[in-house]
């Protein structure tokens, strides 16, 4: 895995923010739909979706195996006059526990292709009954936009990307309140910029 975090270390490392300081819309427009409680971030980078909902007067933690991701978020956070629980490491390493939270966001979260399913199935347990998922990645499609326009951003390999059924069979347990594939436009910071095709999905814990 160290690879995989150097990738990230180096990406934010910059001054500038890679995906911008703005939280992704389709986030935006569901959280604002619900009352704020605890929620989860992982993957969550430079901090923009967690300093968002923390200003909504969410109880935000977040993860990523990027230290300097972390750095980031934290004098965001601090920009912003908020607070965040801001934790580095594996998920199972973390210092989280069952039904500790009532949303998840996932958020362009994308880990690599071997484990993600098994992610999904740790954070399922530490989202409490009724609790609800936010989730908006790319999807398998998302390779034929990537070939025309590399500035989308992404994976490029089709194991780490989403399809439709994967996220019905890593979240079996949920009422579905929306799950479709969708090509959207992207302008969030250096990253990703243009049409992309994504999977969306809000779900309630059963």
């Amino acid at each position: 895995m160290n690879n995989w975090t150097q990738r990230w270390d180096d990406r934010y490392s910059s001054e500038e923010f890679a995906y911008g300081e703005d939280p992704n819309n389709y986030l935006k427009e569901q959280l604002e739909k619900l009352n704020p409680g605890t929620i989860l971030f992982p993957a969550e980078g430079e901090g923009r979706n967690a300093i968002f909902a923390a200003k909504l007067g969410w109880n935000v933690s977040a993860f990523d195996i990027s230290e300097e991701g972390k750095n980031k978020a934290i004098r965001l956070a601090e920009n912003n006059n908020v607070s965040i629980d801001y934790q580095v490491g594996e998920l199972e390493t973390l210092d989280f526990h069952e039904d500790q939270f009532d949303a998840i966001a996932l958020i362009y979260a994308h880990f690599p292709a071997e484990i993600k399913s098994a992610i999904h199935k740790q954070l399922h347990k530490l989202l409490r009954k009724n609790g609800i998922i936010i989730f908006e990645a790319f999807s398998k499609k998302h390779l034929e936009y990537l070939a025309i326009n590399e500035k989308v951003g992404g994976p490029k390999d089709i194991a780490s990307l989403f399809s439709i059924e994967e996220i019905k069979s890593d979240f079996p347990n949920y009422e579905i309140i929306e799950l479709e594939e969708k090509e959207i436009e992207l302008n969030e910071g250096l990253f990703h910029n243009g049409k992309g095709s994504v999977i969306r999905f809000i779900g309630r814990k059963k």
